[in-house]
Parts: structure tokens; C-alpha cells; sequence
């Protein structure tokens, strides 16, 4: 088979060709060789880390910051007793640009490895040498085993993307025969067809080997095992000057690399499963929803809430199983954020105890009702109060400035805002100018929204105020 040249990586050649690197321009006027070494980033007091917004590198959960690459390298500098300003870029080339202008410190993304990049950066940090996969669902009989047998199969892939090249090349090299489906990337991104797959609406797609296994934490009846593609080495990355600051990163991943908590974080984000049952199981003897029934009533009576929404919420959330902890951190029935506790005066050592967590919680929804007060119909307020519970109130003010750009109704969730959160998904759109907390699994809130809607409908059908 013949390898061809990704045009990112020919931009990335380009974009390494013309740049000069000239730490001592840097704006803070440091001495130039030293101002994005480990030397003077040490007297900074500061680690400013280069990323790009995306489900495994960097995004905003809840309101608080999270990212496989995000968590290890800010364990980096919590170590070495640094602060850290994180700094996004709109794509791969704009994120080599800020790093080799001195806006930032480390590249903390996966770069691929090239003898065109390693002119101008250092690649260091954990290394990863990963392919792109297919995707398909474990219930498919026989599973594809070999690219031989996609010839007379439907792929779908996002037009325009790096998938769409790789199942083109691999279709040209087998002679033809792949059918080859490009989606328009507007509202239905990698992921999505990924979750396609996992339902069975599609057949195939594909994916690179990260994004896969993190998907595959949601949908764990997807198969991605096999390869489709060469592997691609990628690393983290710093300037060609900067070779103690590499030196160093380097020497925290080798003495931490094995660690239990190093581990951790790969496993919470590739591991660990993140959707629990949607399987609904209401007890309606003696009206009671749960045996939290008289606690939600009671927290119910205090915030003006209707005790049975705050029994949707808790049994989306925990399935009314106060040991739970999400794999965010999220813990007890309602599942808050220990941010999110503090905020509302709740201890982090009584997070897990049923009625403290629930009145955290319903002060949470109440503090967040405010800000849709303009809204007049009910039904559409309470959906984009269920919204900011579960994505952050920041992710919901960009849909709604999304909606309002893209000729949306900003004060209808139902069809309108919804819409605008499913780009969010879409780099096209959370790197939009009016947008200020980037990516998000758009498809995750509204179908958040949607289920405590239809549990609360259920309960309230079934269980008398």
C-alpha cells in the first residue's frame, strides 16, 4: 500500500518553514534563549500550556476544567509548584504558530511526530503510537477482521475530514468497492456517527485510536480493534530552545509514568464507563418514587421546586445510589461537582450524605433558574435550567449566542437552542468567535434534557403532588 501525505502535514511543513522562532520577543521582555526555558519559567512561577478544545485534550465539564492531556500536564506543574494559564488554539497550525511566536510554554496535545516539526520543537512527554481504527458494533456477525473485507461495506465518515482521505486512499488501494458515505459536518461530528454505530443506525465508521477508546467508555458495544491505517507517533511539544523544559517534562513522565494516580487519569477518561442504565424502574405503591421521597419534598418545600423534578434528576444522575462517583468526580445522589458543593456551603467529606447533597443541589438549580428568568414558558425554562445542571451554565450561554447568530430562537430550547448545542460539537462552531467554552458532547446534554423531561412527565402521570 502507498502512504500518502496528509495536507496537514504539508501545512504543518509550510508553517515550520517560514516561522522564527524568537523567545526573546516574548511580550513579557525576557532575556532572549531563556524565556520559554525551564530556568525562567521556574522564576515565572507559571506553566502556559498550548492545547486545542476536544474531548480528549482539554474542554469545560460542568464548569470546571478537564482533558486527559489537560489533568497530566497541570499534575506536572501542581508538582513543580507552578500555576497555569491555559491558552486554546483554533487548529493544529494555529497551535504551532502561538508556540514557536512564545505565546505559550508546551504544546500539550498529541503533535504528531514528523521530520518537519522536529526542526523547530522538541517532542517530549508520554509518547503515543496509535492508528485510526474502524468502529463498528459488537453485535455485527462476523466482525470486520481485515480491510480486505470492508470491499461491498457502507462507511460513513465527517466530509472533508482526515477520515474521509484515509477511506478514500485505503478504497483506491484495494481497488475500489468500500462504500464510502461523507457526511456534512454541521450537527453530526466523529463522535456522533460513533454513538450511530453503538444504536445501530450505521453500520461503520472510523475514528483515531483515542477518540475511539474514549467513545468507548460511553458505548461500550462497539468494537474497535481494527487498525485501518499506519501508526502515527505524536508527543507533547515545546521550541527547539526550550531543551531543559522537554528535559524535564521527560523526567516527571519516567518517574510517574507507573504511578497508581498517573494511571488513574488514564483510566477515568478510557476506562471507565460514563453512562450508566437507562433502564427506568418506578415503584408508584403508596405514591413513592424512592426512599428519599419525604427528604425531596422537604427540600422541595424549602426552593419552591417540585419534589418529583428533583427525583428525575437524582435518579438520572445516581439511580438513587449515594456511593456513586462519576468520572468527573461528581458524587452522591444528585451528583455535584465538589466545586459545586463548596459553592452551596456543602462540605467535601458530606458530598455523599442524601439530604445536604439534594438541598446543595436544588440551591444549585434555583442560582441557575435566575438566569432564565425572561423566559415565560415554563416547560422551555425548566429545559435550559436541566441543561446548565448537567453541561455548565457556560455552554448553555454559548448555544444561546450560537442560536442567536445562526437565526435560531435564543429563548426556545425545544428544537432551537438544542440545536445550537449540538455544534458545539463541531470545532467549525465552538471555536466560533461568539463562543467562550468550546467543545462539548452537544448530544449528551440534549439527550439529558430530554429524558429527566420524560421521567418527570412519567412521575408526575403516576404520583399525585
Amino acid at each position: 500500500m502507498r502512504r500518502l501525505v496528509s495536507p496537514i502535514y504539508i501545512l504543518l511543513s509550510l508553517l515550520l518553514t517560514v516561522l522564527v522562532a524568537a523567545c526573546g520577543s516574548h511580550k513579557n521582555g525576557e532575556q532572549e534563549g531563556t524565556a520559554c526555558d525551564w530556568d525562567s519559567i521556574k522564576a515565572r512561577g507559571e506553566l502556559r500550556i498550548l492545547t486545542l478544545y476536544s474531548s480528549t485534550s482539554y474542554f469545560f465539564y460542568k464548569g470546571e476544567e478537564r482533558g486527559y492531556e489537560y489533568e497530566l500536564i497541570k499534575r506536572f506543574a501542581d508538582d513543580h509548584e507552578l500555576s497555569t494559564t491555559v491558552i486554546v488554539a483554533d487548529n493544529i497550525a494555529h497551535l504551532t504558530e502561538m508556540l514557536l511566536n512564545g505565546d505559550g510554554d508546551v504544546i500539550a496535545y498529541e503533535m504528531p511526530v514528523t521530520s518537519d516539526t522536529k526542526k523547530n520543537m522538541i517532542h517530549c512527554g508520554p509518547e503515543v503510537v496509535s492508528n485510526q481504527v474502524l468502529v463498528q458494533s459488537t453485535r455485527n456477525k462476523p466482525l470486520i477482521t481485515n480491510v480486505t473485507d470492508l470491499v461491498g461495506k457502507d462507511v460513513y465518515v465527517e466530509r472533508g475530514s482526515k477520515y474521509e482521505e484515509r477511506i478514500s486512499n485505503l478504497n483506491e488501494e484495494l481497488g475500489g468497492g468500500i462504500k464510502v458515505h461523507c457526511i456534512n459536518r454541521d450537527t453530526v461530528v466523529t463522535e456522533d456517527l460513533i454513538e450511530m454505530v453503538s444504536k445501530g443506525e450505521i453500520p461503520y465508521t472510523l475514528a483515531d485510536e483515542n477518540l475511539a477508546r474514549l467513545n468507548r467508555t460511553y458505548y461500550p458495544n462497539i468494537n474497535i480493534s481494527l487498525a485501518v491505517s499506519f501508526p502515527q507517533r505524536s508527543q507533547w511539544a515545546v521550541r527547539s530552545d526550550a531543551p531543559h523544559l522537554a528535559a524535564e517534562i521527560d523526567r516527571w513522565v519516567d518517574a510517574n509514568g507507573t504511578s497508581e494516580s498517573y494511571k488513574a487519569i488514564s483510566k477515568r477518561y478510557f476506562e471507565q464507563e460514563k453512562r450508566s442504565s437507562s433502564r427506568v424502574i418506578l415503584s408508584v405503591e403508596k405514591g413513592r418514587i424512592s426512599k428519599y421521597d419525604n427528604i425531596f419534598k422537604r427540600v422541595a418545600k424549602e426552593t419552591g421546586w417540585d419534589w418529583r423534578m428533583l427525583a428525575a434528576i437524582a435518579y438520572h444522575e445516581s439511580r438513587f445510589d449515594t456511593s456513586v462517583v462519576s468520572w468527573a468526580g461528581a458524587r452522591g445522589l444528585m451528583q455535584l461537582m465538589p466545586g459545586t458543593a463548596a459553592a452551596f456551603g456543602l462540605q467535601a467529606d458530606s458530598i455523599e450524605y442524601p439530604e445536604p447533597n439534594i438541598r446543595a443541589a436544588a440551591k444549585s438549580l434555583v442560582s441557575v433558574e435566575k438566569n432564565f428568568a425572561k423566559i415565560d414558558n415554563e416547560r422551555e425554562k425548566m429545559c435550559f435550567i436541566l441543561a446548565a445542571y448537567n453541561a455548565g451554565l457556560g455552554h448553555v450561554y454559548d448555544a444561546i449566542a450560537l442560536a442567536q447568530k445562526y437565526h435560531l430562537q435564543p429563548d426556545v430550547w425545544t428544537g432551537e437552542v438544542e440545536n445550537a448545542m449540538l455544534m458545539k460539537a463541531n470545532p467549525e462552531y465552538f471555536n466560533d468567535e461568539v463562543c467562550r467554552f468550546g467543545y462539548i458532547r452537544g448530544r449528551q446534554t440534549v439527550s439529558y434534557v430530554r429524558e429527566v423531561m420524560a421521567l418527570y412527565k412519567l412521575y408526575c402521570e403516576k404520583i399525585p403532588e
